[in-house]
């Protein structure tokens, strides 16, 4: 992964290509309202209209493994060099 780590498909690790590594994002799921918290490990998704690449485990926490994806929302909760608003 673009952190240095070996990829462990139970972990709740994130790809994203903007924000930080290090950071941590809730994902929900806009099907079922399901969420999970995931840390932004490595870069990507490349594919098209894709927002977030999430770990298997987590895929299946948020209910979209089978079908392999879903429409999400991210929202940062720690980002690694923001400033805590007041």
């Amino acid at each position: 992964m673009a952190n240095g780590a070996r990829f462990d498909a139970r972990s709740n690790s994130a790809a994203h290509r903007t924000l930080p590594l290090g950071s941590t994002v809730r994902v929900t799921n806009l099907d079922n309202g399901r969420s999970a918290e995931v840390k932004v490990d490595d870069r990507g998704p490349y594919a098209r209209n894709r927002v977030i690449d999430v770990s298997p485990r987590t895929a299946s926490d948020l209910g979209m493994r089978d079908q392999g994806t879903a429409p999400v929302v991210v929202t940062p909760l720690d980002v690694p060099g923001r400033v805590a608003e007041r």
